[in-house]
């Protein structure tokens, strides 16, 4: 809608017309339509000059709007200054007449808005746009105005072909293009539409919109080209020197369309993969791409020619970059004197130079000294090898000078740094017979001997390594994650605890490195305090690394600090004899082998009508899946006469009012008892629930587990769900879970596929290890992927997405939740902190409040100076990696915690009221 403004004046001679019946004279004007900031009449003129206090009002009565000025009179009626939108609605003009109140009837007054400025125009597309011929091109503007007064249309550039289009003669822009106008209310937009383009379409396109304050106008520059392209940006540094050990990145800079649809690096041939050691990244704006190769720390065998590739189907390109590195010269060789000649073989990249020199002092660098003398004649210099890449490698032969001379010095240099080798001259060496019978059977008999060394040193790299699961991450560069090296943590003294203070007791589980050990600890938190504890040690045969390993785990569990579903670290033996590294001592060992055990007594509450049949069905009994045993000891009760934490409050004030002592059957009746009380559904929720915020925490303190499995799952009085890593304490060679897989032994059936196939190791593959623990727990101990051996067939199904069906005793929830922890793309698994929500929502009021209640007083724990750090305290600084990034570390001893009494009796409580 459009509106035309005419200003005219108007003389008039008011005569007023008496009308005893209406004060104000009557017309047919009821509406008066103004633009915002103009004055407004309203003509209510009086029929009697004898109308007095002339006034304006809302015709619902109130006050005018805020900031409305008007003026009054008899002949013109209200005038409205500086009107606004604030200020419509509808009103009407009151006075009096002979001392009646008079009022004239309703006007209805519009303000219509006016724009500010000239419109703004938006563009859907870029302000660039490339096509090939025959594609089609579609752009699309937009405006808003505030009121309908707005217009707004595409300009083609002269000679633009459409292929609807035949006309010989020159087209208009309606003939090469369709251009739909839709307004929205007061949104305007503009589409231009040519079907299939051509070379000579290409130019500027503009967008142009106008209102009542002017024009603006947005353009794109289109450019169609016969066929896609990739323009790479001339290299000014496709020969590059760098020396060993330093990093380079190589650019390559490039334009094309459409999007190329493959980037490769190779080296010598190789196609380069995204590795810790060669870092591959892209980065693209619109059609521009800048694509870079990070080499890491160069070593010599890198040196050569780096070529990138690029592809879209139209066009191919290839940018090659010679690396050539720069080596410290070595001394290969040495010969003489014979003959009055010495030999001296150098290598290195560039070619070492090599420069001889003598002095008197025996067996001293000659170089060094002030009287040396360099020799410059009688030299004889040849290359030997000089590969396009790599080290050149030079010979140098020298006539020697006898006389006062005692030493000779070769000096080979490259780029300034140096080696060299030293002969004595002093003394003639008269040369033997190579080839003697002697030196015959000595040459065979080192020979021998090093067969012998290299085939005991093959089998001796054969023998399985105890090395540490858990892997602290440092930083995060693309897909690959950099570890922390734990022997470089720190370890605080503080954690020492006396040796002569523990008595051990038996054996918990046993491996080719070492074992686990139940043990008694006098006065851990406080002098008079005893406490069962587990104790790892090495075994006498364990070697230096397998030592190593084992400071590195309790470097590993002091950085981590302690939380509620972890084996926390209660202390060490580091000194004064073989280390040993204490923890929480956990009665019910091993969640798998508890699943199994507890296969018959299961009660199912959860899952519908066929409930009831297979409780009958576990009644009348269930083979067990798989070995239940694994070569562990089962940790029942221990009836050393330690006080466990579970006691109930009530029994540990009778036996403090006692004096201390306590009646060893009462305190193994009430674990026993715990035991065997059956297992249900919600114990199985409570279990899936405890494990993924044991992991949430780990993830937290960027820590990946790599082995979560239900035998690495032990529980403790309540039924704690603890997580672990049994390390020294299981001897993998005789697991049936750990297959061989190239020189190592790993749990297959337990990986995500990028753990097998590409050795990757992240929180992501943590999450599809915990979905396969989610099947364990509801097939109540069942070996995942039942009746499937691990062979090329597993891994082509692996390959090919196949996943295991619901567990039997799975709710849909749960197996929803395993689902998504297996997809196929690591980025599309749930967090752990997800799952921890999910499973939450799934748990009962009374286990979540047991755990709350718990979990918010685990555990209070000393320091190493004694004094009180409160869990959050300790975690507040901890930042988790979503990218590159650390964490701080947390040296916090953990001690005995007396808020143990209040979960395990409200633990006993709910056992006790949802067993059968």
């Amino acid at each position: 809608m459009e509106y035309h403004w005419v200003l005219f004046s108007v003389w008039l001679q008011l005569t007023f017309q008496t009308d005893p019946d209406n004060a104000f004279r009557k017309t047919m004007v009821f509406s008066i339509l103004t633009r915002a900031g103009d004055s407004a009449s309203i003509p209510c003129l009086a029929t009697d000059p004898g109308v007095v206090n002339l006034s304006l009002e809302p015709c619902h009565g109130g006050a005018l709007p805020t900031g409305l000025h008007y003026v009054a009179s008899l002949e013109r009626g209200m005038v409205i200054f500086d009107t606004k939108k604030a200020f419509e609605g509808c009103y009407i003009c009151t006075g009096r007449l002979g001392g009646a109140h008079v009022k004239s009837h309703h006007y209805d007054l519009t303000v219509r808005p006016v724009p500010d400025a000239a419109p703004v125009i938006e563009m859907r597309e870029p302000n660039r746009v490339v096509l090939t011929r025959g594609q089609t091109l579609t752009l699309t503007c937009s405006t808003t105005n505030v009121n309908g007064d707005i217009k707004l249309k595409w300009a083609a550039p002269p000679g633009t072909d459409a292929v609807w289009a035949s006309y010989p003669q020159q087209p208009a822009v309606e003939n090469a293009s369709r251009i739909l106008t839709e307004p929205i209310k007061h949104v305007r937009s503009a589409r231009l539409y040519i079907n299939s383009v051509r070379t000579r379409d290409s130019g500027r396109y503009r967008c142009e919109g106008q209102n009542e304050k002017g024009i603006n106008s947005e353009s794109v520059w289109l450019d169609v080209y016969d066929r896609g392209f990739i323009n790479l940006t001339p290299s000014d540094n496709g020969t590059v020197r760098v020396r060993a050990g330093e990093s380079l990145s190589l650019h390559v800079d490039m334009e094309a369309y459409p999007k190329p649809h493959t980037f490769t690096w190779s080296f010598s041939g190789q196609q380069l993969r995204n590795t810790s050691d060669h870092v591959i990244t892209t980065q693209n704006h619109q059609y521009r791409y800048n694509i870079v190769l990070r080499l890491v720390r160069l070593k010599m065998s890198e040196s050569g020619v780096y070529t990138f590739y690029a592809s879209n189907g139209d066009a191919t390109v290839n940018q090659s970059f010679s690396v050539y590195v720069i080596s410290k010269p070595e001394i290969v060789s040495h010969e003489g004197p014979v003959d009055g000649q010495v030999r001296c073989v150098a290598k290195g990249y560039p070619a070492p130079q090599i420069t001889w020199y003598y002095c008197e002092q025996p067996y001293m660098r000659c170089s060094h000294q002030m009287n040396a003398t360099q020799e410059e004649q009688d030299i004889v210099t040849v290359t030997l090898l000089s590969p396009s890449f790599g080290k050149t490698e030079v010979e140098s032969r020298l006539n020697i000078t006898t006389g006062r001379f005692h030493t000779l010095e070769c000096v080979a240099t490259v780029e300034g740094v140096q080696a060299y080798t030293l002969f004595s001259i002093s003394e003639r060496t008269v040369p033997h017979e190579l080839f003697t019978p002697l030196l015959i059977g000595f040459v065979s008999a080192a020979a021998l001997l090093c067969v012998i060394l290299i085939v005991l040193f093959y089998k001796y790299l054969q023998k399985p390594k105890y090395q540490i699961q858990w892997k602290v991450i440092e930083g995060i560069h693309g897909n690959n994650y950099v570890y922390i090296d734990p022997t470089q943590l720190p370890y605080d003294h503080q954690w020492e605890f006396p040796r002569d203070k523990l008595r051990f007791g038996k054996t918990l589980g046993s491996g080719a490195f070492g074992k686990v050990v139940e043990a008694t600890a006098y006065g851990m938190s406080k002098a008079d305090t005893v406490m069962t504890v587990a104790v790892k040690m090495l075994k006498p045969s364990a070697h230096a690394t397998e030592k190593e390993a084992l400071m590195s785990e309790l470097k590993v569990l002091s950085y981590l600090g302690n939380h509620m579903n972890i084996v926390n670290l209660l202390g060490a033996c580091t000194v004064g004899g073989p280390t040993l590294v204490i923890t929480e001592y956990c009665c019910f060992g091993d969640l798998l082998n508890f699943l199994r055990r507890k296969r018959e007594t299961f009660f199912c509450s959860k899952l519908g009508d066929d409930c009831y049949y297979r409780n009958v069905m576990l009644q009348r009994g269930t083979a067990a899946a798989g070995d239940s045993r694994n070569g562990y000891v089962d940790m029942r009760p221990s009836v050393t006469g330690v006080l466990p934490n579970g006691f109930s409050s009530e029994k540990r004030r009778s036996m403090r009012k006692a004096g201390g002592s306590s009646s060893e059957p009462d305190v193994v009746s009430e674990m026993l008892h715990e035991d065997g009380l059956s297992l249900d559904t919600e114990d199985l929720l409570s279990f899936s629930y405890q494990v993924a915020k044991g992991m949430d925490f780990l993830a937290s303190k960027n820590c990946i587990h790599r082995d979560l499995a239900a035998r690495n799952i032990l529980l403790t009085q309540g039924r704690v769900a603890k997580i672990c890593d049994f390390g020294l304490a299981r001897d993998i060679t005789t697991d049936s879970n750990y297959v061989v897989k190239g020189n190592a032994r790993l749990p297959v059936k337990w990986m995500s596929p990028e753990s097998i196939f590409e050795c990757v190791y992240t929180f992501e593959s943590d999450v599809w290890s915990y979905g396969i623990l989610l099947w364990e727990i509801f097939s109540l101990g069942s070996s995942p992927y039942p009746g499937i051996p691990v062979d090329s067939k597993f891994y082509k199904m692996i390959k090919e997405g196949y996943r295991m069906d619901a567990p039997e005793f799975a709710p849909s929830e749960m197996y929803e939740i395993m689902r998504s922890c297996w997809e196929a793309d690591p980025f599309k698994r749930p967090s752990f902190s997800k799952v921890v929500e999910r499973i939450e929502q799934q748990l009962s009021d009374t286990t979540k409040h047991i755990y709350l209640n718990f979990s918010s007083k685990f555990p209070v724990t000393m320091g190493p100076q004694g004094t009180s750090v409160d869990q959050g305290t300790q975690n507040a600084n901890v930042l988790r990696l979503n990218s590159v990034g650390s964490s701080n570390a947390s040296t916090q001893p953990l001690l005995a915690s007396a808020s143990d009494d209040v979960f395990l009796e409200e633990m006993g409580t709910r056992l006790r009221v949802h067993r059968v």
